[in-house]
């Protein structure tokens, strides 16, 4: 029931929340309205408004308009605000190029690419007209016509696209291909996509047609990790792209839609079914005409290919991860120059080959004294076994981790001249042993270092304390897990050759730890590496007296290392001959060399004082210019870790017995000597008469004269 003021019984709420009737008084009712007032009233419609006048119609138009201008105005100015954060366009002014970084030796002549191959830049207004327009038919046939986006293009790329129900057809033109290789990324989004026709604008506005097709021609992939036409030519057809024949550049404008799939060297009918596409296209556009398109035939990729640089060497795999953080983010070619040496490099090579290892390994670092990589050899064969066992391999050093007792010793007050005790010896339960088994009593610590003997050098780790030998080695720069036992004075701690070298290179420096390092020194780190982990300088005493160990090592058991200038090393054998080393220095570098097998197999007889001594010879001989030694030093003592007389007898001598009378009856006498030479000479018929006596049990002969030599 609706409540009015003018019912004479509307209801007036009370405070208590219920409703009660009041009767208004007489005098201020009010005459009711009619039943039909009580709806809602339905309100006239509105007049409509008068027809516009067609100059006030051009206004509002003209307004509208310059509203949406200035509104393009605006989304203008945020998009190439946006694109100047996302992908600046001064960059994409300069020519983009692949990632790539070429390795140099310490000349400047390139050793090493990692990457694309990258071919000089073109001029496309210098190229002969069919080699340009070859690109221009297949890729972008009005190009000299648009602005950098071809909407009949992409039309007629979205029709053929929609007739084959997939991508089959793509409408970006050359402009817009220049402008996506600005970019790193290869997502497909809208995003992008705007970036790349706002680049394509700005492109076709500050460059010229040529330029921008010279640009595209001089960065397009070809296959093959091949940029550039230059590249491209060279190494498909072995020739300049000024002069390719038309079938030799419909080719190549063919590899430009798929070129990994359609590269010649790997799917060659492709390329040719792919090349007459391109010539049709040629012949269609009226660049060449049909005459000239049916006299190009397939062509064939010739069998000169372009001088290529090695992609692979132990040194470059080494190098490679400290030459990347050289130059910081690669986002194109960059070039860095190493401290390798080409001609020590060879020298290292050429001594490994001629080793006669056989089924062994050999590795070979050379640096100089203050750390500078100049050769390395990780292998016999790259090819074969691209494994760094100069760097990457762990092996033990056997007697050169001798070096670092002697340095603790030295550190700890005795001299050379200390006289130590040659004798065996237990240390909790470990019995030590020489190799040859010799013990001399009481000798000098030079005359110990020099024969290599075990029981001294386990005596010494234990009169100067394990930790101190340990923290010798740290001292000079070995990182790798150092046992804490007595026992590392004979090398049972796995060490890299590099480590190893480096350490010696401190020994010879004066100064430690030396850093092996495969590029100059920049000299840029910060004041307070310097201040915390800078090199440290050897007391000239302790340096004198290493220097005097070393030297006599040469005289000991490294005696086939001696040079005719004063050379220092150490030789090392680790248990059944698994690992040989010899490592030292003359001159300005400092060498090590490794010999073993992968397998840690043993090699009987292998000892660094052999193949591994001998190599160390060579290569230095050869890298400092030296004259051979003609009469290697008397050793002044016997070299515990060669043990030819027991490889002679134990090894060679028993098969020589077993084969000596199948090989007496073929009239072949075999002999093996004390030293473990093998004679063979034919053998006398037991018929034939006894020989001469030798030279020294020849008497006079007979008859009463004077005696006189025989001839």
């Amino acid at each position: 029931m609706a409540d009015h003021p003018n019912d004479p019984m509307h209801l007036d709420p009370h405070e208590n929340g219920r409703l009660r009737y009041n009767h208004a008084p007489a005098e201020s009712r009010q005459p009711l309205p009619a039943f039909d007032a009580w709806h809602d009233p339905v309100p006239d419609p509105a007049p409509l408004p008068p027809r516009m006048r067609p100059a006030d119609r051009a206004k509002r138009i003209w307004r509208w308009m310059v509203r949406g201008a200035a509104a393009l105005v605006v989304l203008l100015v945020i998009a190439i605000g946006w694109l100047a954060f996302t992908a600046p366009l001064s960059q994409s002014l300069k020519p983009p190029t692949p990632p790539s970084i070429t390795l140099t030796a310490a000349d400047g002549t390139p050793i090493a690419r990692r990457g694309a191959i990258i071919g000089a830049p073109v001029d496309a207004a210098k190229l002969p007209p069919h080699v340009r327009e070859a690109f221009i038919a297949i890729e972008d046939r009005r190009f000299y016509s648009h602005w950098g986006v071809d909407p009949r293009g992409i039309l007629r790329a979205a029709w053929a696209n929609m007739g084959s129900r997939g991508v089959r057809q793509g409408g970006s033109t050359i402009t817009q291909q220049l402008a996506k290789n600005a970019f790193l990324d290869a997502d497909r989004t809208m995003g992008r996509k705007l970036r790349e026709v706002m680049i394509a604008f700005w492109l076709e506005a500050w460059l010229t047609k040529d330029e921008i097709l010279s640009r595209y021609l001089s960065n397009v992939y070809f296959g093959d990790n091949v940029y550039g036409l230059t590249a491209a030519s060279k190494h498909y057809f072995g020739r300049a792209p000024d002069k390719l024949n038309i079938g030799q550049a419909a080719m190549l404008a063919g590899l430009v839609k798929a070129p990994s799939r359609l590269a010649p060297t790997g799917n060659l009918e492709g390329a040719q079914a792919r090349e007459m596409v391109v010539v049709g296209a040629m012949a269609e556009a009226g660049f060449i005409t049909k005459a000239q398109a049916a006299e190009v035939q397939p062509q064939r990729v010739l069998a000169k290919q372009p001088e290529a640089l090695p992609t692979g060497t132990y040194f470059a795999d080494w190098v490679l991860p400290e030459a990347r953080d050289q130059a910081g983010e690669i986002r194109n070619e960059a070039t860095i120059r190493t401290t390798l040496d080409r001609n020590l490099q060879r020298t290292a090579e050429r001594v490994i080959r001629q080793a006669g290892l056989r089924q062994a390994q050999g590795a070979l670092v050379a640096m100089k004294r203050n750390g500078e990589v100049v050769a390395m050899v990780g292998g016999r064969d790259y090819a074969k076994s691209p494994f760094n066992r100069a760097t990457q391999a762990r092996r033990q050093p056997g007697s050169t981790f001798k070096l670092f007792v002697y340095l603790a010793a030295m550190r700890a007050g005795l001299t050379p001249e200390t006289i130590a005790d040659d004798s065996p010896v237990e240390i909790a339960g470990w019995k030590p042993k020489n190799d040859d088994n010799r013990y001399l009593g009481k000798i000098p610590l030079r005359r110990a270092f020099q024969r290599s003997s075990n029981v001294v050098a386990a005596r010494l780790t234990q009169e100067v304390g394990v930790k101190n030998v340990i923290r010798a080695a740290r001292d000079l720069g070995i990182s790798t897990p150092i046992a804490n036992e007595a026992t590392i004075s004979l090398g049972t701690s796995e060490v890299s050759l590099l480590e190893m070298t480096a350490a010696f290179a401190g020994v010879a420096d004066g100064r430690y730890p030396v850093e092996a390092r495969g590029l100059p020194a920049t000299g840029d780190k910060p004041w307070y590496t310097a201040l915390t982990s800078g090199p440290k300088t050897m007391p000239s005493d302790i340096h004198d007296e290493m220097l005097e160990l070393l030297g006599a090592s040469i005289r000991g058991t490294g005696r086939a290392a001696a040079l005719s200038v004063p050379a220092y090393g150490k030789t090392g054998t680790s248990q059944s001959g698994r690992d040989a080393w010899f490592i030292g220095f003359a001159g300005d570098l400092v060498v090590g060399v490794w010999v073993g097998n992968d397998d840690n197999t043993p090699n009987p007889g292998l000892h660094g004082g052999g193949v591994p001594a001998q190599i160390w010879r060579n290569f230095m001989v050869s890298a400092l210019h030296l004259a051979p030694v003609v009469k290697v030093p008397e050793p002044e003592e016997i070299d515990p870790e060669a043990l030819i007389g027991d490889v002679a007898g134990n090894v060679i001598g028993p098969i020589a017995e077993q084969i000596h009378s199948q090989l007496q009856g073929a009239g072949i006498d075999l002999k093996v000597g004390p030293d473990g030479a093998v004679s063979v000479n034919r053998a006398p018929s037991p018929d034939a008469p006894p020989p001469p006596p030798r030279r020294d049990e020849r008497g006079p002969p007979p008859g009463d004269g004077p005696p006189r030599d025989w001839f």
